[in-house]
């Protein structure tokens, strides 16, 4: 019961990665709100985990600040919600695939900061925790834009937890590698044997990573096992990195 008497919020939790870290949660004795913009399965998610179940665009500064209304006190506050484009070459990424990765992916990370920080800051407590991506540290072609923007959410987990440690707030990030999330088709372009091949050939430990694997590298993380990491992007995945 590491989390016990916590109250965190997931975001994109309805599915893949963000549901395996509510589950997670949820059994160490977390309160979870999980959070989507798929409503439904939101609440899907909250109803086995006993937890709540909210609409959000994480995208929209009144939707986040009616989410933070609705949760009460937050101790954790994971921003797992993200996006892709197709694989393709980087000027054939039309604008809106470009300002929907920069919306779901980087803004809504500024727009939940705003949001809880506050909160955190009058507690003197609070853990953040942003889904970046070994795409941000060792990008594939074809997906520019996908893995600038995990770059981007690694620069802000460093600079915010510089910034909010003396407030006592902890920042942290992982750097997952593909998993069997929703958003695997997308990265390979087409789900077919052969690409799914290629790349396991990239991942030393040979498998994709699983929302298992998040959930336990989340918990570590939000954890007071971890009351003196702060700023750190932890790669989990498989060795894809080395």
């Amino acid at each position: 019961m590491r989390l016990k008497d916590k109250t965190a919020i997931v975001t994109g939790a309805g599915s893949g990665f963000g549901a395996g870290i509510a589950r997670r949660f949820a059994a160490e004795g977390a309160r979870v709100i999980v959070a989507d913009i798929n409503g439904d399965a939101a609440r899907a998610v909250a109803a086995e985990i006993g937890g709540l179940g909210v609409a959000c665009n994480v995208a929209d500064r009144a939707a986040v600040e009616a989410m933070r209304d609705q949760a009460g006190v937050v101790d954790i506050l994971v921003n797992n919600a993200g996006v892709t484009h197709l694989p393709m070459a980087t000027e054939e990424v039309s604008e809106d695939d470009f300002d929907r990765i920069f919306a779901v992916n980087m803004k809504a990370i500024y727009l939940t900061t705003q949001a809880f920080v506050p909160g955190f800051k009058a507690r003197k407590s609070g853990v953040i925790l942003n889904m970046a991506s070994t795409a941000g540290v060792s990008p594939r072609p074809r997906l520019s834009w996908y893995n600038a923007s995990k770059g981007w959410v690694i620069t802000a987990t460093k600079a915010l937890a510089v910034e909010l440690a003396p407030a006592g707030i902890r920042v942290n990030a992982l750097n997952p590698v593909a998993g069997e999330t929703p958003l695997l088709k997308s990265f390979m372009g087409e789900d077919t044997p052969e690409i799914r091949a290629k790349f396991l050939s990239t991942i030393p430990l040979g498998r994709f990573s699983t929302a298992e694997d998040m959930g336990n590298a989340a918990l570590f993380l939000c954890s007071d096992e971890a009351s003196m990491i702060t700023g750190v992007a932890m790669e989990v995945d498989g060795g894809r990195c080395i």
